[in-house]
């Protein structure tokens, strides 16, 4: 191969694509100059060595601003030309190490990556997930388990996942976990951080701001439609129902066109709704009477609802033990039993409700029978003291804990709809006791709840005349803006 093509080859291969553009400009001149050299230099079996000196001068708008020089030895040798000698050529070629020391370039070398910091990956719980699902999605094994709850009490929490919550995961480079947080709901959360010695805890929680909002409505067909209807949320709904619950049968007493007023607190964190709190005072007009109700915790931190002179709306007993049902069978000492076609007495009475509605405990009591007893099908019989016992048949099965002899509260669900024993349908036979008497559970009359004791007055007086006055600004509000309405329309 001629030597020319050869060296021009290497320097392209090599050197060209090292040096600076500038530096390749300098280095194309000198080139040019040696092929000039041995194209009109003689032909003799004499090598002549020659050297150069080049002077390469820094590409010009560059920074910063380098004048660099190197230095280039030629050696050539040029033999007579004959069919028996082969032309040969020494060339030395240039520094590299030189040529980069001087235009202050370095070779490529393998480039260090700083080790990128660890992020956070949030997760959410899905339907069926478990602890150990979790931090398999975020990398993390059993070990990590163990090591998090390792002598650390607040990582008991982290078993009653929900769906829907979220769990944030910091895991080092080496795939060890370093944080945890885990937020119970929008307002609480876990922090877990890695220690020395193990895993530390902190709980924060965020307050939120509560504003006061009101709902009114008129019922045209149930409650429960009609809170829909006005916009009350429906735990609300159920929980008016509780409140007015021992006054009012709303399975029996409810009237079309009668009246409800809710005032309730509503949960806001940046300016965000986040829920609903409890009902602060409501107002429930039935069938002409009007009831009021105002929520108050007192000093021992009870909260429970009262009139607003402060006696007790509860009573010991709930009127109904099932929630919006419908009266198939009113009690009578007289009727047509529907199974055995004769004349008997029916000693309670019949809600009609679907297959697995729960079943509340009327009042505190003792468990006395949880079992089958006869027509009664699958019965409970609560003893509540002072005389007073109730009875719950056709029961399709008993709410988990209820046996004989165990304890129940007002409230409590005890079992679940259905029609064990001699029943036509799906429905709760209930029956009231008093003094070994079966009474009319409908208009038997409960015993009064006791009210705010005398030496609480004054404080119950205090933080409740507010809640009334509210109660009655917003009723005025709505009234105005509901008369503005209808005088625009016209």
């Amino acid at each position: 191969m001629n030597p020319i093509k050869n060296y021009y080859k290497i320097i392209r291969n090599t050197v060209l694509e090292q040096i600076p553009r500038g530096h390749l400009l300098a280095v194309s001149s000198l080139t040019a100059g040696l092929v000039a050299v041995w194209a009109f230099s003689p032909t003799d079996d004499v090598q002549t060595q020659t050297s150069f000196a080049i002077a390469v001068p820094a590409p010009v708008n560059t920074a910063p601003t380098v004048t660099t020089s190197a230095s280039i030895s030629v050696s050539a040798a040029a033999s007579a030309v004959d069919s028996d000698t082969a032309n040969q050529q020494s060339i030395a070629l240039p520094n590299l190490d030189s040529l980069y020391t001087a235009s202050g370039v370095t070779p490529a070398e393998e480039k260090v990556v700083a080790p990128k910091e660890p992020a956070w990956q949030e997760l959410t719980i899905k339907t069926g997930d478990n602890l150990s699902g979790v931090f398999s999605r975020a990398g993390l094994n059993d070990r990590d388990l163990y090591e998090l709850f390792d002598g650390n009490k607040s990582a008991k929490d982290l078993r009653n996942l929900a769906v829907g919550q979220k769990m944030s995961f910091l895991v080092d480079n080496e795939g060890k976990l370093k944080e945890l947080k885990y937020s119970k709901n929008t307002l609480d959360s876990i922090k877990f951080t890695r220690t020395a010695s193990g895993f530390t805890s902190q709980e924060s929680s965020l307050k939120p701001e509560i504003r006061y909002s009101f709902r009114q409505g008129t019922i045209n067909s149930s409650l429960f439609m009609s809170g829909k209807q006005a916009g009350l949320p429906n735990n609300l709904t159920m929980e008016l129902a509780d409140i007015f619950g021992w006054d009012i049968d709303f399975a029996l007493d409810i009237k079309k066109g009668d009246e409800f007023k809710v005032m309730f607190e509503e949960q806001y964190l940046n300016g965000k709704k986040i829920g609903t709190g409890s009902i602060l005072s409501a107002e429930f007009t039935n069938d002409g009477t009007t009831y009021r109700a105002v929520r108050y915790t007192n000093k021992d931190g009870a909260t429970k609802y009262f009139t607003p002179d402060g006696k007790g709306m509860n009573k010991a007993f709930l009127r109904t033990p099932v929630d919006f049902a419908r009266i198939s069978s009113e009690f009578s000492l007289g009727r047509l039993h529907p199974v055995l076609n004769t004349i008997r007495a029916h000693k309670g009475t019949d809600y009609a409700a679907s297959t697995g509605t729960p079943i509340r405990a009327t009042g505190d009591g003792k468990v006395i029978l949880a079992g089958r007893k006869g027509g009664y099908g699958n019965c409970v019989i609560i003893q509540h003291g002072q005389g007073y016992e109730t009875l719950y048949g056709h029961m399709n099965n008993f709410a988990k804990g209820i046996s004989t002899g165990s304890r129940v509260s007002q409230g409590q669900v005890i079992g679940y709809v259905g029609q064990t024993g001699l029943a036509t349908g799906p429905h709760l036979h209930y029956e009231f006791h008093m003094n070994g008497e079966v009474r009319n559970p409908v208009t038997v009359p409960l015993p009064q709840a006791f009210g705010i004791a005398s030496n609480e007055k004054s404080r119950f007086m205090a933080a409740t005349q507010t809640l009334v006055a509210k109660l009655d600004a917003f009723e005025k509000a709505s009234r105005l803006a509901m008369a503005e309405g209808k005088t625009k329309s016209n």
